[in-house]
């Protein structure tokens, strides 16, 4: 238990990030949160900051740094899509198991059933605003698999998504990473970042008809929106 917190604590130290995996740490933490279903603790948002801030960092005399970025925000976003792919498969294939699993301390049918009065309100434009939300950019496309939303609008949505939620996050951190005040500051800029980018998304979840939680789970696909 001890070396998960020491894990979990310092994921908001670019420095340590660096010294055990770097870029392959990464891409696991966001394959992780968007592929498997224990993942949803990991911090999506404020790691994809850190990889734009570490990349800054990285870049510092270099010739071409723009490559550098560009180079990590394509194999993080592809990691981003492959993940999502995998839970789009999981609840296609498993879902009704997992809709009939007691609760656990890392699985509650709760996540299921917020995660599809999200989904159900938003239709597949959901797979994109979903990015942008911890825990329900975890069980978001479960709960397509689940309803068993085409796969060709599925892909569509998640490539889309995946290439905004890591692009926009990695570019933000990129830009501000070199100031020395963000530097200092970090963990309430991610924090205020994270906030601005959840807020809006979490405001309209909330101010629009609630869903019972409940309620369970259709396997009916949705109307688009």
């Amino acid at each position: 238990m001890e070396v998960f917190l020491e894990f979990f604590n310092n994921l908001s130290d670019p420095d340590w990030i660096v010294k055990h995996g770097g870029l392959y740490l990464l891409l696991f933490i966001i394959f992780a949160e968007t592929g498997i279903l224990i993942g949803f603790f990991l911090p999506g948002d404020p790691i994809l900051f850190i990889a734009g801030v570490i990349i800054a960092n990285m870049s510092l005399g270099a010739a071409h740094p723009e490559l550098t970025l560009l180079y990590w925000i394509s194999l993080i976003t592809v990691a981003a899509i492959l993940g999502n792919f995998v839970g789009y498969w999981s609840g296609r294939f498993f879902g009704h198991r997992l809709l009939k699993m007691k609760d656990t301390w890392y699985f509650k049918k709760e996540y299921i059933n917020k995660a599809q009065a999200f989904y159900d309100k938003r239709g597949g434009g959901a797979i994109i605003l979903a990015r942008f939300l911890p825990i329900v950019r975890t069980f978001a496309p479960i709960v397509a698999g689940i309803v068993e939303m085409d796969f060709k609008k599925f892909a569509f949505y998640n490539i889309i998504g995946g290439i905004i939620w890591v692009g926009s996050l990695v570019t933000l951190g990129y830009l501000l990473g070199e100031n020395p005040w963000v530097q200092r500051n970090l963990e309430y800029v991610i924090f205020g970042i994270v906030l601005l980018a959840t807020a809006p998304v979490i405001i309209k979840l909330f101010t629009g008809k609630k869903k019972p939680v409940g309620e369970p789970v259709s396997t009916k696909e949705p109307e688009e929106v």
